[in-house]
């Protein structure tokens, strides 16, 4: 991550990853029961699901017991999981069925080790809305709109101290920026986003990053908890990581903060190390993330849409 040609090349394998999925109609919802043929799609991780309820709509009309349904009351889940509509499928996939980043290519018959995880397999459901676990959404997609700009405005606002950037884009830019969510088109969102982004020169006030930690199963709710903090791009002058780092180097200069760094001061009892994963391991866009790499470069090359890093935590063995 030395220069801004690595840092677009490391967006674009971000913004070209995709993910096979295999959607199947709820059975309750089928004349056919379990005969109706499944949707299948290679899907963008940077995307989000729900993008899909149109054509899924369109696809299963003909087998719904209620082919009027509107398709916005659609959702879909994951092993009886609701899926929250506001994450993007790529962070869905790693929070609930990934496999282990640090097995693949690890045994020589990789080709077959992944199979119980892909396609990813989800049912769509147009009844019985999961009104506990998800916000309703509308016809129009403003709902989702709203969702996404706000959670923009979040990001600008650790970024920069102020929302200044995204309230100050043009109704062009601002709607250009959803419009290359929707279209998956990475050159009109770096343009938008490069409005946004403080210059590599400016560094950022605060690294709008979020920790999603999955329950264990005898937690008795199959949700997952989110930690949130604020995370400088360099270790506070105070930090016993950034005094040691000064001993080390006989040098009072600010000292970059590591993903490691992070980890340690958020979650130390998962990460008491800052160097070597023990317990438990970052993962992000479906790879296990280098302790090392410095958190403000990790988010100019591979935040999500809406500017944030959203990092599964992964325990180990």
């Amino acid at each position: 991550m030395e220069n801004s040609a690595t840092l677009n090349d490391i967006q674009k394998v971000v913004w070209d990853g995709r993910l096979p999925i295999q959607i199947t109609l709820a059975p309750e919802e089928s004349r056919t029961y379990d005969q109706t043929d499944p949707y299948l799609i290679s899907y963008p991780r940077i995307s989000y699901l729900n993008f899909l309820l149109p054509r899924l709509k369109a696809f299963f009309s003909s087998s719904l017991i209620e082919p009027n349904v509107e398709h916005h009351v659609g959702w879909l889940s994951f092993e009886g999981v609701p899926l929250k509509w506001h994450l993007p499928a790529g962070l869905l996939y790693d929070l609930y069925a990934g496999a282990d980043p640090a097995s693949r290519g690890s045994r020589s018959d990789d080709s077959d080790s992944n199979d119980e995880y892909l396609p990813w397999r989800l049912v769509v459901h147009f009844t019985a809305w999961p009104s506990g676990e998800l916000v309703k959404l509308d016809g129009s997609g403003g709902v989702m709109h709203d969702a996404f700009i706000n959670s923009v405005k979040e990001a600008d606002f650790l970024r920069n101290g102020n929302a200044k950037g995204i309230m100050s884009l043009s109704k062009e830019d601002s709607s250009g920026l959803w419009d290359s969510v929707q279209d998956v088109n990475l050159s009109s969102f770096q343009r938008i986003s490069n409005i946004l982004l403080p210059p590599p020169s400016q560094p950022f006030r605060n690294i709008p990053i979020r920790l999603f930690l999955p329950l264990p199963p005898d937690s008795g709710s199959p949700s997952l908890k989110v930690v949130q903090s604020l995370v400088p791009p360099t270790l506070p002058a105070g930090s016993v990581a950034a005094s040691q780092a000064t001993l080390s180097r006989g040098s009072p200069v600010p000292q970059t903060q590591t993903v490691g760094t992070a980890l340690n001061a958020l979650l130390p009892h998962l990460f008491p190390s800052r160097r070597t994963p023990v317990l438990a391991k970052p993962v992000l866009h479906g790879a296990a993330v280098p302790m090392s790499t410095p958190v403000e470069e990790l988010v100019r090359s591979s935040m999500y849409a809406d500017g944030w890093l959203y990092v599964v935590i992964r325990m180990m063995g």
